[in-house]
């Protein structure tokens, strides 16, 4: 009798770990398939510059979304001389490298020129913008990503 109570446990266990495994491989499955509904928010891993549409950003200013996940987003703006980048505020931390051109930026009480080579730091809620005074580009790079640059 003490046998038959152990094979019965040792089969329940066995049977336990089988469905147990086999209940984690389709997750897994299922969360690296593509057309899968499980997915993470991220870009893909590589993003190619002639593949992406410049996407409009107000008068004479485009950009281009990098990459990104939940924590962080990098974009590329374009801009026309004489655009501006319209005063705003996001709970985002957000920092700037200016690629090419020339920028009046305004940061807070702060107005500045920086030009290529340079960057800019804003904190979360800063009141910040900027004016285009030679044709440039910008990368902005966010934490966390900007949800509401995604269509």
């Amino acid at each position: 009798m003490k046998m038959n109570a152990w094979k019965k446990c040792v089969c329940v266990m066995g049977v336990s770990l089988f469905a147990i495994a086999g209940l984690n491989a389709t997750q897994i499955e299922r969360a690296e398939a593509p057309d899968s509904p499980v997915k993470k928010t991220r870009s893909a891993t590589f993003i190619y510059e002639k593949e992406k549409v410049w996407e409009p950003a107000g008068e004479g200013v485009v950009r281009q979304i990098m990459g990104y996940d939940g924590q962080v987003m990098m974009v590329k703006i374009k801009f026309k001389k004489g655009a501006i980048g319209t005063p705003h505020t996001h709970y985002h931390t957000q920092t700037t490298y200016v690629v090419s051109g020339k920028f009046e930026f305004t940061v807070g009480d702060e107005k500045k020129i920086v030009e290529a080579g340079d960057g800019i730091y804003m904190e979360p809620d800063i009141l910040h913008g900027c004016v285009c005074l030679e044709p440039g580009i910008l990368i902005d790079c966010f934490a966390p990503m900007r949800a509401d640059f995604l269509k």
